[in-house]
């Protein structure tokens, strides 16, 4: 297969989560990946992570979110490896950071300064809270900016505390962002040749992340969401959506043909005074919750699926990790990859992609830090200078 981007070349100053993000959804659609990373330690997400869970001499993350890059090691106080990389940039489609705002053009590699000598450059970048205003200089970090969006109170139940999501969401929404960015920038360039500065950053993902409910708000009297004491689920949908212990584990009950009906196929009482009642779903969804509640717990998930899959009652068991990989539906999917480098071989999850029905695998794994360089000057014809002291900033995100 010929992969759409093909031919695209991408410098990637980024580090940790959000920035590899976006480049990883580029590689798997064709692009070559060029990571600039410090000499010596390299992209702080070979090493800064809490899992312990080490592949060689990286984590488990770093691999899985480094597949199919090269890594060219460059000191940017460093003379020679700043025209060298200046190089690399004169040639490269697509040029990406996540530093602090300010940090990368006192380094002399903003979107300005390469626009100088590489006019039409797709050039991206992600911050955490965008590029003036109070919090412009405060760490742009996932939970910080989950905890700033008002995101923690959709989670969970009325009397929960705030509830951050169980994975770094801030990161991953802003990275696919600037990714979509990027891609509607390279088919202006394709049309045009006119070039382009993409930005996103953490709270704005996060706040697109929330454009249902927040429209709700706004046009509501912002009046604040109230979750449900029983069984939460979405703070402005009705009973019965939740999820409910049965006899041997869980059920999720989305949308019902009428509360009528339902309470009909599981036998429940007690709930006619609310059939017909439209506005009955919010207004009582709590006593409506705690009736459907009691008669859930009294069959096994799979009785209940026997009874309401037939009758077009949107239900769905709640699996962990382990049922899901039995589960026929997700070895159909093709999900797990094998990838290998010099430094580990690990499984991994593919890119969620299909072109032309067929499934994007990349078996390369991240790169050893520095591992390109070499045939990196090589091919490009890179010229360096003087050695001199320095290393990479701190990025933002």
């Amino acid at each position: 297969m010929t992969l759409p981007l093909e031919g695209i070349l991408v410098v990637d100053f980024s580090q940790f989560l959000s920035g590899p993000l976006c480049a990883l959804r580029l590689a798997d659609l064709g692009a070559r990946v060029i990571k600039i990373e410090r000499p010596g330690t390299g992209d702080l997400c070979r090493t800064l992570y809490l899992s312990d869970t080490d592949i060689g001499s990286a984590n488990s993350l770093f691999h899985a979110i480094n597949r199919n890059k090269e890594s060219f090691t460059a000191d940017l106080r460093d003379a020679g490896d700043r025209r060298m990389v200046t190089e690399l940039l004169a040639r490269a489609d697509v040029v990406m950071q996540n530093f602090r705002p300010g940090v990368i053009e006192r380094q002399g590699f903003g979107y300005e300064a390469v626009r100088a000598f590489n006019p039409g450059v797709v050039y991206g970048s992600i911050s955490g809270y965008g590029e003036e205003g109070p919090w412009v200089d405060l760490p742009g970090q996932d939970l910080l900016a989950q905890s700033r969006s008002g995101l923690l109170w959709l989670t969970g139940s009325r009397d929960d505390p705030p509830m951050p999501m169980g994975l770094a969401v801030a990161d991953m929404m802003a990275g696919n962002a600037l990714a979509q960015g990027i891609l509607a920038a390279l088919v202006r360039k394709g049309r045009t040749g006119q070039g382009a500065k993409v930005e996103t950053s953490l709270i704005e993902a996060l706040l697109d992340f929330q454009f249902e409910v927040l429209t709700t708000y706004l046009n509501d009297g912002n009046r604040v969401p109230v979750r449900a004491a029983v069984n939460g689920a979405h703070a402005y949908l009705g009973a019965p959506y939740g999820v409910y212990r049965t006899l041997d584990g869980w059920l999720a009950l989305a949308m019902t043909p009428s509360l009528e009906r339902l309470a009909g196929l599981m036998g429940i009482a007690g709930l006619e005074r609310f059939y017909g009642d439209a506005a009955a779903a919010m207004a009582h969804r709590d006593a409506i919750k705690s009736r459907v509640a009691e008669a859930v717990a009294g069959k096994t998930t799979a009785e209940w699926l026997a009874i309401l899959q037939p009758a077009d009652i949107w239900c769905a068991e709640v699996l962990d990790w382990p049922e899901l990989f039995k589960s026929e539906a997700f070895r159909r999917l093709g999900m797990v990859q094998r990838i290998s480098g010099p430094e580990a071989a690990l499984d991994t999850l593919r890119g969620p992609i299909r072109l032309d029905g067929a499934a994007l695998y990349h078996d390369r794994a991240a790169p050893a830090l520095g591992e390109d360089r070499d045939r990196i000057i090589r091919e490009f014809g890179l010229q360096a200078g003087a050695r001199g002291d320095g290393a990479l900033p701190t990025p933002a995100v």
